[in-house]
């Protein structure tokens, strides 16, 4: 009787005991680089990634005493295996920087399988990253099915792709040349006191198109380091979801802005603002010599389209921002009609209340004399998209003070 006695008193103790336990602190985390993934369609993009090694490179914003990095099969058909990867300093031209290689696990593995749809973390990463600089991300990926491949299109940013596993190799050796990032789309630090994000969600003029290739001249690179001379808010970083030729309601080169609210906006780690410029694609669709299809969107579903983006945003505590559509005449995409739809639409952003704060990105760039085009010192010669002086003169121009709480 007292032998089974004390095993009740056993099992009991063992059971209770867990409870008291103090379980080890989570880590908070903050994105400090994010791409926009996209379908890489057709022949064009498809590449043969299949028994090769990826090195792809990023400039991060804020830093961090440790990274956790995410990768993305989104728009994959087939599981996405990832034999081997590692994180390092760039060198530039495709090297790293000696003794800084890090291998990158899965749970402990080296290896993961990465199910159609999903995006995951990699477990942490003992590498404390500065500010402003670049990291290579290298990652095997052996031979495999794949026949959807995810992406994000315009880099702006040479990476590296080499036959063979040379993930921890310091030199690629007879590597090629892409422009694309691939199955790459975070990378997140270690939240220090005051960590938090800002994403920039628009379109090619987000993205960067035009500016100096391998530069880091987009409107959000130029926002970042201004960020990080201000040491209450050198903790604020900024993440670069723009997709080049995206439109509001409708998909045009990759998935429309409406449809990637959830993915690219909310989910990104330690996100409290968003900076919103969108519908010049979409406008742009309404005439003028551009060759694409013709579209009968009006001002009012542009703008239904936009409070969409900013009520998500509000509805999980983030501080919307509408940015103003920068001018188009003498663009390929140019019409009357169209333009009448801009003003329209800005005019909307300005005093509809629907954002938080405005940051009038036309009134920045465009021709005083001339307002439907670009100023000469913005205009990159397409009259669509800013050159580096025009995406610094939008980055320059922004506010501060909307980041400092």
């Amino acid at each position: 009787m007292l032998k089974h006695s004390w095993l009740v008193l056993a099992v009991a103790a063992f059971a209770v005991a867990p409870s008291g336990a103090q379980s080890a602190p989570q880590i908070q985390w903050v994105g400090t680089w994010a791409t926009a993934p996209m379908p890489a369609d057709g022949s064009f993009n498809l590449r043969p990634l299949s028994g090769v090694t990826l090195r792809e490179i990023v400039h991060i914003s804020a830093g961090g005493g440790q990274i956790r990095v995410r990768f993305t099969n989104a728009y994959g058909t087939d599981p996405l295996i990832i034999g081997d990867a590692h994180v390092a300093l760039s060198a530039g031209n495709g090297a790293i920087q000696a003794g800084i290689d890090h291998g990158i696990t899965f749970g402990g593995a080296t290896t993961v399988n990465v199910a159609p749809g999903a995006e995951i973390f990699s477990d942490p990463v003992a590498l404390a990253v500065q500010p402003l600089s670049d990291l290579a991300i290298s990652f095997y990926l052996p031979p495999q099915v794949m026949r959807a491949e995810t992406f994000h299109d315009f880099a702006d940013q040479d990476n590296f792709v080499v036959n063979g596993n040379f993930s921890a190799a310091q030199e690629l050796p007879g590597a090629a040349t892409i422009s694309s990032w691939y199955f790459l789309d975070g990378i997140d630090v270690q939240a220090a006191a005051g960590s938090r994000a800002i994403v920039a969600f628009g379109d090619s003029i987000t993205d960067g198109a035009l500016s100096t290739h391998n530069a880091n001249h987009r409107w959000p690179d130029v926002l970042a380091a201004r960020l990080q001379t201000d040491p209450n808010l050198k903790n604020i970083s900024v993440l670069n979801m723009g997709i080049g030729g995206n439109r509001v309601l409708n998909e045009g080169y990759g998935p429309s802005a409406v449809s990637r609210i959830d993915r690219d906006i909310l989910a990104q780690s330690g996100v409290r603002y968003l900076i919103v410029l969108e519908s010049i694609n979409d406008i742009g669709r309404l005439g003028g010599r551009r060759i694409a299809p013709a579209d009968n969107i009006i001002a009012e579903q542009l703008e239904w389209g936009l409070k969409q983006i900013a009520d998500a945003a509000h509805q999980h505590g983030i501080k919307a921002i509408g940015a103003t559509l920068t001018p188009y005449g003498g663009s390929g995409g140019y019409s009357e009609k169209g333009e009448q739809v801009r003003e329209a639409v800005n005019n909307w952003i300005r005093t509809s209340g629907t954002f938080d704060a405005v940051i009038d990105f036309d009134q920045i760039t465009r021709d005083p004399q001339n307002p439907t085009h670009f100023s000469a010192d913005a205009d990159a010669g397409d009259h669509l998209h800013p050159k580096d002086a025009g995406y610094k003169a939008m980055g320059e121009a922004i506010d501060l003070s909307l980041f400092a709480k």
